[in-house]
């Protein structure tokens, strides 16, 4: 039996061991597998022996089950190669086939190619007096050359060859002594030229002599002439030449010799270069004349970069000994690492160079050189310069190394930081946030938040709060929360894009995907590029978050940063707001640990762990929480028992909590937000019972919060002040809810809150006495900040009571009216003559986001799939939300004056200074010329001055019919409400709504209804008409205008019976806007996409009945018979837009006048006789002479698709077909029709008349007179187009186009035809066949009168009976062409 080797063993006994073993034949424990190469086909140790090489560099694999031969990799791994593409089937030529395989001596002699040997150097050997040459003796081939000059191991033979060649290089070498100028014309010679491929054996002297000659041209020229030359070669010479050129001075810059002479050639050569052979644009070019700058050099004024010398053994810090093994070669690119850094500075290029940051964000510049010792050079890349890439930041986030995953994902929260507040929109091209989302930024962060290291873990948690969240934008909402709806928001969803996916393209709608099943379908990729927050949620982030707070128990800052992101995933949508809630013990850990019902006070001002104590954060994302729905809001007040945390925290002063006074003061304030959040549903009013006392004494001390003006204070005052504004509206519905209880009798009805009308009764009193208080503090400068933060709380407060109090049983008109005059004289009246409040209206404009369009030097940065509210900087520069602006506390006077005017109406002529104030009236000019665009950055902002503006609207209602100076601006506001009805977002339903129904149809709006304005349209008709006789159709407008303005009514009437289906929306709205807060669903706006109307709503009534009754798939009408009513509706809607287009062409201009034509089309499409009834054909001959006018004809440019569309040639091809069904050779559908046949309109609709439809020119009896549009913009300038004149010359020669059947075309058709015959100008072969073509057969016409139509054609003129006018003979420049034509002719055919 063989026994295990012992460690006493000998060497002898090992091999005596060993050969006992292979004696005896036992199998081996361990056995050599050699790994099949499957690339390359090998089939492993089963297929055959290999030979002795092979078996050589066979290499002894350990194999382990279960384990993948390759690591797994976070970037995409590079295509694998087929195992099976060699066995694949494949055709090829027998021919090439039999040439590739052919092994025939003469297929092996035909590839021969002999070197030309006529020019290489021929060298003797050196004549001895020895018999034999002498034998070379090892001991002497160690002086001869060093093995260690060349690469690899060398034999004796072959170095004593190489000492031979070094030694004649040596002797060949130029003296020092000699002159450089004498070496550099006479050895030196040219890089380009070789002289290779000259025959003979003086070919190295003709090299050479060609190169002094290039020499002596380069010494005779000036710089100046030289810098010409070398452009003018660059612009000859093809580029891959250029580039040839400059490698081979690349690749000659390197010589053998001894690190000086490397230098000593090195400058040589760029004294000898001349500027032709090599023209690079960043380098200097040396001549024997001097320096000469190229003319990039001299542009960019750049640096030339300057080589340093490869290393040498001198320079090595350590000398290598003899005795070292394999330390005898010198290699000079791996000791690059030892040099010092070269001074950093710009590249010689206008491309743009890499971005490089520092640790904290800060963008370096190229030139700037910073000190080693900051740690910003350890990188590969651009070694000189300071600073980290992107992508050598995402290297070091996946480092090894805990603290270089640290740093790169510190340093990278630090660069989105900057980027989000738009610190690199100035000096980087592109979005720095886009850019690392595409790179794969969201899953490097999903990866390192599962890092076993807390300090990895929390700074990927940093950079993922820097990724979503902008504090600036939280702060912005929260000073708006006091505001009016200012509790509400939109969610931050990305835009909807509509994708369209051809795998349902023909499918019915039961067998299409549904939403959910794509969206399961979709990678976590596709996913997060268009939704970073449905990206995270899908990669599990939430339970992630769970597990980091509740076990991993972070430091404060880190709990902070969860904090944030819960809360930005909130406010994503409901949807996501709903996986935060049901994610299981988030939220419970989330209540234990940072809300808990008692705790101790923390032993210093910044505690080492926050847990056990009340966190404010947490108390807002409960807030925000509860914003996404009252069913939210339920379970968090019954389920996770924050309505114990807000009573625990609000019973007492914030000064007798175990807190820090600042966090104190935080908490207490989130505390009554999420209460008024909770009182807007008519939720958590119980408590309102149970903490009088205490919101009593709060109130109480309000003069000493108004002398210390500590924000923290103040924000904690105007959240208690919206708490009481909403429990106000709540206790309102009390009533309302009973009454509607007892009658409901059984079925579903909201129960009436705990809190009735009784129980805020007593605060008026108060709130108003303090709002005395703080009119009289704007004389104190030093308490007028804080007072005018205040005071839009109090306003909108008095606005929810007196609008419930005017609905209560106890209401008493009289005592109410004698209240709200008192009101008006004491505080209201008061405050808006305030030099204060006058100042700041003069800041309306420059607050505004209506009016300024620009964005702000420092714009941030906005991601589609990450939107935000763009606030940076909103504390620095003029804006909606800035300390300056006066919208807050305007908007609140507005909501006061709407209500207290409903109840008593004669207090309307006190606030007409309000509306008729200098700053008020240029502001609404400024709002009626502009043109807002909608986008989640402003959509928040516009939402509030969208009150602002409907405030104004309603109040100059009440003032119009009995204030004669405010009904001076009455077109104004009437130009204000029209261009704001399509600027409301979701959400404003009900702002629409009264808008329609009072001001946007009123005839006191429309002042000149009741001033001569009909009148006046007329008067300008008949001076416009005086000259020749036009149809009695066309001078109606002023008659038309008259009937609009009395049938004002009826046309309100026909809009919002077209809105209907916004009846949902504009109830769910108006619960909102009226405070009945039982019934409020959510306090999440609808998602932002789109306005509520859009911007072509007055064409609502026509397309909605297109969509009805139009043409269908088959190029029939879709119904036989138009709806009941819809002859009204069309009169009624050509009536308002034939009125807007008179007098308030302004409210249309952002209707597109291709669309306006487009939408018009629809009173020709959507019926067969619609268009014939005398209304409507009446109305549309107005509006078409409105529509080709001269300013408004220039402005139609039918090559724009109009919205909806996809061409406006797809719609003129229905007209067409629609024309030639149901005309009856109508002559406001062929206006309709010839429109777009105007020359300078695409010549593909004009085809289409002549070529698919040329049977319609037979009715297309439109006259000249009729059309409104002069002929010249149809014959001017002549057709381009030869399908086209052939076209035209085919209809008037076949006689489908005749004067009496068609005028206008007839007369267009002559006109371009009688230009090309006789045009002058050169033209290719074809077009000049074609022009002596049609002049022949013109000639041999038998119709005389078509024969002179079009060669004796002059001018159109279209007050003449023809429409043209004729020579009476053909003039001698035309005669002499149709001689010389018909002179040909005759010549051919003799």
């Amino acid at each position: 039996m063989l026994r295990r080797p012992k460690p006493t063993d000998s060497e002898a006994d090992l091999l005596r061991e060993q050969e006992r073993f292979l004696t005896s034949g036992a199998p081996s424990a361990a056995s050599m597998v050699r790994r099949p190469d499957k690339r390359r086909g090998e089939a492993g140790d089963a297929e055959g022996t290999d030979s002795s090489e092979n078996e050589r560099n066979q290499k002894d694999v350990v194999t382990i089950e279960d384990l993948p031969d390759q690591l797994p990799s976070l970037t995409p791994a590079p295509p694998k190669k087929s195992r099976f593409k060699a066995s694949r089937v494949t055709f090829e030529d027998a021919g090439e086939r039999l040439d590739r395989h052919d092994t025939h001596i003469s297929a092996v002699l035909s590839r021969i190619v002999e070197r030309d040997t006529s020019c290489a150097p021929i060298s003797l050997p050196a004549f001895t007096g020895l018999a034999f040459p002498k034998v070379l003796h090892r001991s002497e081939a160690s002086t001869q050359v060093p093995s260690s000059s060349s690469k690899g191991r060398r034999s004796i033979f072959a170095r004593q060859i190489a000492a031979q060649r070094l030694k004649e290089d040596k002797t060949l070498k130029p003296s020092s002594a000699e002159p450089r100028d004498q070496i550099l014309c006479s050895d030196a010679g040219s890089r380009l030229v070789s002289g290779e491929g000259l025959q003979g054996p003086d070919s190295s002297g003709e090299t050479l002599r060609i190169h002094q000659e290039n020499q002596t041209k380069l010494h005779a020229m000036s710089k100046s002439e030289i810098l010409e030359e070398q452009k003018k070669l660059l612009s000859q010479l093809d580029p891959r030449l250029v580039e040839f050129i400059r490698s081979r001075k690349s690749q000659s810059a390197v010589l053998p010799g001894s690190p000086s002479e490397h230098a000593a050639a090195a400058d040589a050569r760029s004294q000898d270069d001349p500027p032709a052979e090599h023209p690079e644009s960043g380098e200097s070019c040396r001549t024997a004349a001097g320096s000469v700058q190229s003319p990039a050099e001299a542009e960019m004024e750049e640096e030339n970069e300057v080589k340093s010398p490869p290393l040498t053994g001198e320079d090595l810090p350590v000398k290598p000994q003899k005795e070292w093994i394999h330390m005898d070669t010198l290699e000079p690119e791996k000791l690059e690492w030892m040099r010092d850094l070269p001074s950093p500075r710009k590249k010689g290029t206008k491309k743009a160079m890499q971005a490089r940051f520092d640790f904290t964000g800060t963008l370096i510049p190229p030139s700037e050189d910073l000190p080693t010792h900051l740690g910003l050079h350890h990188h590969g890349d651009e070694p000189e310069r300071a600073g980290y890439s992107l992508q050598e930041l995402f290297l070091l986030s996946r480092s090894q190394l805990i603290q270089q995953r640290s740093l790169a994902l510190n340093t990278l929260a630090c660069i989105l930081t900057k980027a989000r507040g738009g610190a690199y929109q100035s000096v980087l091209k592109g979005s720095v946030t886009s850019t690392l989302l595409d790179a794969g930024l969201l899953f490097l962060l999903r990866f390192a938040l599962d890092d076993s290291i807390e300090g990895v873990m929390s700074a990927a948690v940093h950079a993922l709060k820097a990724l979503l969240v902008c504090a600036e934008d939280e702060e912005c909402l929260d000073c708006t929360f006091s505001w009016f709806r200012g509790l509400a928001s939109f969610p931050l969803l990305p835009s909807s894009q509509e994708e369209e996916d051809e795998e349902d393209e023909g499918l019915e709608e039961s067998m299409r995907e549904t939403a959910e099943e794509k969206e399961e379908r979709k990678s976590d990729y596709d996913v997060a590029r268009q939704d970073v927050i449905k990206g995270l949620l899908r990669m599990k982030l939430l339970p992630r978050l769970r597990y980091i707070l509740e076990v991993v128990r972070p430091s404060p800052r880190v709990v902070q940063d969860v904090l944030h992101v819960l809360t930005r995933v909130t406010r994503h949508s409901s949807w996501s707001a709903t996986q935060v809630l049901d994610c299981p013990r988030l939220m419970e850990t989330v209540m234990s640990e940072f809300l808990p019902t008692s705790w101790t006070s923390p032993s210093s001002l910044s505690p080492p762990s926050v847990y056990g104590c009340p966190v404010a954060d947490a108390m807002k994302l409960l807030r925000v929480l509860a914003t996404s729905g009252r069913h939210a809001c339920a379970r968090l007040l019954n389920s996770l028992g924050v309505r114990e945390r807000l009573s625990c925290l609000l019973s007492a002063e914030p000064s007798e909590l175990l807190m820090e006074p600042n966090e104190a003061l935080r908490i207490a304030t989130e505390a009554y937000r999420l209460w008024t959040v909770a009182a807007a549903y008519g939720q958590a009013c119980q408590l309102y019972i149970d903490l009088y006392p205490a919101l009593v004494r709060t109130l109480q001390a309000f003069n000493s919060i108004l002398s210390t003006s500590d924000p923290l204070q103040l924000h904690r005052l105007s959240a208690l002040l919206s708490l009481l504004t909403q429990v106000t509206h709540t206790a309102g519905c009390h009533q309302e809810l009973q009454a509607g209880m007892v009658r409901a009798q059984g079925e579903e009805c909201p129960p009436p809150p705990p809190v009735s009308w009784g129980h805020v009764t007593g605060l008026q009193p108060l709130l108003l006495g303090h709002l005395k208080g703080v009119v009289k503090g704007l004389d104190n400068p030093v308490q007028r900040d804080g007072v005018l933060t205040l005071i839009p709380a109090y306003l909108v407060y008095l606005q929810a009571h007196y609008q419930q109090l005017s609905r209560q049983t106890c209401f008493k008109p009289v005592e109410t009216l004698q209240d709200l005059e008192l009101l008006t004289s004491e505080v209201l009246h008061p405050l808006m003559c305030h030099n204060v409040v006058q100042n700041l209206m003069k800041n309306l404009r420059s607050s505004s986001v209506v009016c300024n369009l620009q964005s702000s030097p420092q714009s941030p940065e906005i991601t589609p799939s990450l939107p935000g509210l763009a606030c940076s900087g909103w504390r620095d520069h003029p804006g909606l939300v800035a300390p300056s602006s006066p919208f807050p506390l305007l908007t609140g006077l507005g909501l006061v004056f709407e209500t207290i005017t409903e109840i008593h109406k004669g207090l309307s002529r006190k606030f007409s200074g309000f509306l008729l104030s200098e700053p008020v009236i240029g502001y609404l000019r400024s709002c009626s010329q502009a043109t807002p665009t909608l986008s989640h950055s402003r959509s928040w902002l516009l939402r509030h001055e969208h009150h602002f503006l409907y405030l104004l609207l309603r109040l100059a209602h009440r003032l119009v019919p009995v204030e004669p100076e405010v009904a001076k601006h009455a077109s104004l506001y009437h130009q204000v409400a029209l261009v704001l009805l399509p600027w409301l977002l979701p959400g404003s339903e009900y702002l629409a709504h009264e808008l329609l129904s009072t001001v946007i149809f009123s005839k006191d709006f429309i002042s000149e209804s009741h001033s001569g304005g009909p009148e006046a349209v007329e008067l300008g008709e008949l001076n416009l008409h005086t000259q020749h006789q036009t149809s009695p159709s066309l001078q109606t407008v002023g008659a038309l205008l008259r009937e609009a303005c009395t049938q004002l009514p009826s046309i309100r009437g026909c809009y919002l019976t077209q809105l209907a289906h916004l009846e949902q929306s504009v109830i769910t709205s108006q619960v909102v806007f009226l405070g009945r807060n039982p019934w409020i669903g959510s306090h999440l706006l609808p998602e932002l996409t789109g306005p509520t109307l859009p911007s072509d709503w007055p064409f609502i009534p026509l397309i909605g009945l297109y969509e009805r009754t139009g043409v269908s798939d088959g190029g029939g009408l879709a119904v036989e018979e138009l709806p009941h009513g819809s002859l009204q509706t069309v009169t009624h809607c050509l009536h308002w837009l034939l009125l807007l287009e008179v007098w308030r062409e302004e409210a249309l201009k952002v209707v597109l006048p291709v669309a306006k034509l487009a939408r018009l089309s629809c009173v020709f499409l959507c019926s067969s006789d619609l268009f014939l009834e005398r209304p409507v054909q009446r109305l549309t001959w107005g509006l078409f002479r409105l529509l080709t006018r001269g300013s408004r004809l220039d402005s139609l440019d039918l090559d724009v698709p109009p919205p909806g569309l996809a061409s406006f040639q797809d719609l003129y091809s229905a007209l067409l077909a629609q024309y030639e069904a149901v005309s009856f050779g109508d002559q406001l559908f062929g206006c309709w029709v010839l429109l777009p046949l105007q020359r300078r309109y695409s010549a593909s609709m004009r085809l289409a008349v002549f070529g698919e439809h040329v049977g319609m020119l037979r009715s297309l009896g439109v006259t000249l007179d009729q059309l409104s549009v002069p002929i010249e913009r149809f014959t001017s300038p002549p057709e381009d187009s030869l399908p086209l004149l052939r076209l035209y010359f085919r209809a008037l020669v076949l006689g489908s186009l005749k004067l009496s059947w068609c005028p206008v075309l007839y007369v267009v058709a002559l006109s371009h035809i009688n230009s090309f015959i006789f045009s002058q100008d050169a033209a290719v072969q074809e077009v000049e066949a074609t022009r002596l073509t049609m002049l022949r057969k013109i000639y041999y016409l038998t119709d005389e009168v078509l024969k002179n139509h079009l060669l004796l054609f002059r001018l159109t003129q279209q007050h003449l009976q023809l429409g043209f006018d004729m020579y009476e003979q053909l003039p001698a420049v035309r005669a002499k062409r149709l001689e010389t034509v018909l002179g040909l002719q005759d010549d051919s055919r003799a």
